[in-house]
């Protein structure tokens, strides 16, 4: 069964799994920083030229799994398939919201 997400979630995953970079950059807040593969990205437009080069790099696909609320934040557990080794993988992704409801900070783990 498919975790209940909020909806920038729901569309964040929607536009991962149809490799939309445009609709995955939409769902952050201008200033949203990032934390993946050890490596900080800040704004929108670093978010862009991260999600180009991971997408071409690994074409993933997610599956969200279970998520949860913590301290403010969305914690979801997500599978993640692509061109990678060890693929698939359960990953963790911390979502934190801007008060619009965009997201303004995500760390993958």
């Amino acid at each position: 069964m498919r975790p209940v997400l909020p909806d920038v979630l729901d569309r964040y995953f929607a536009a991962q799994n149809a490799h939309d970079i445009e609709a995955m950059v939409a769902c952050f807040a201008p200033d949203a920083g990032v934390r993946d593969e050890g490596e900080d990205i800040v704004g929108t437009q670093a978010i862009r030229a991260w999600k180009i080069e991971t997408g071409a790099k690994y074409r993933i696909t997610v599956e969200p799994l279970a998520s949860r609320l913590e301290a403010g934040r969305a914690i979801v557990v997500v599978k993640v398939s692509g061109t990678f080794p060890g693929s698939p993988a359960n990953l963790t992704y911390r979502f934190g919201f801007s008060a619009d409801g965009r997201v303004n900070a995500l760390e993958v783990r």
